[in-house]
């Protein structure tokens, strides 16, 4: 099973070094998140004892499942999926460093007032719904700005960067789309110069469309089925927001 995931580690850091060939890039701007979602913490081990060191849930309850297996093998923990305000509380208990779905300003109030009093901050990325589909989280393109500029004021969170899941289709030019949406707004929101923000990261592109995101500069790619294998629970349950 180690092995298997060590080639699988070693295919996709291949995706991504022919994809930023491609754009010429160099490959050190792009990170490899993987994405652990009903991963057992095993598993997810023998990725980090293999050199991997940014692994990233959907679900609180299984961020807190796995916390302690994991905590004795250094590495970065994000959250990338709908954060529900309830649970906040359960979520900084697990040391994570960045939320990159953060998507309404009431997320970001509530954030903000559970971090005060411990006089801690939270990097975050502002995710943004570039495919225009209901069944998906983000703030709407053209409402961005304006919640970038209400969560600046927050001295709490630190905003670097912006976050989509985009289009889920084969179609590669669809979901170029979306990706090369989510640049523009980077573009934009940079020449504003809001104070306190920052812009360097764009987390965009899965298992199946990371060559795309690279070409459309993402900093970050988020995969974990190409590593971990297939999931019995489809997609479509971890961007729905009913499912706590």
């Amino acid at each position: 099973m180690s092995e298997q995931i060590l080639q699988n580690i070693t295919a996709i850091r291949e995706r991504i070094n022919n994809a930023c060939k491609k754009a010429g890039r160099n490959e050190s701007e792009v990170k490899l998140l993987l994405a652990t979602k009903t991963v057992p913490a095993e598993r997810i081990k023998m990725a980090l004892q293999a050199g991997q060191t940014l692994i990233a849930e959907n679900k609180v309850q299984e961020l807190k499942e796995k916390y302690e297996a994991l905590r004795e093998i250094p590495h970065t923990n994000h959250f990338i999926g709908h954060l529900q305000t309830n649970k906040i509380k359960d979520l900084l208990r697990c040391n994570v460093s960045c939320i990159q779905s953060l998507n309404r300003l009431e997320l970001a109030e509530k954030l903000h007032h559970r971090l005060q009093p411990d006089n801690k901050t939270m990097e975050v990325l502002i995710q943004v719904n570039t495919s225009f589909e209901e069944s998906k989280f983000g703030v709407s393109p053209s409402d961005t700005i304006e919640l970038i500029k209400r969560v600046a004021q927050l001295e709490t969170l630190k905003i670097k960067g912006l976050m989509t899941i985009g289009l889920l289709s084969a179609e590669a030019e669809r979901v170029r789309k979306c990706f090369r949406l989510l640049k523009d707004i980077q573009q934009q929101v940079i020449a504003l110069k809001i104070p306190g923000v920052e812009m360097q990261e764009l987390s965009m592109g899965m298992s199946g469309d990371l060559e795309t995101a690279v070409e459309e500069g993402a900093t970050m790619v988020r995969v974990g089925t190409a590593i971990f294998g297939q999931r019995s629970t489809p997609d479509s349950y971890y961007w729905n927001e009913n499912k706590g």
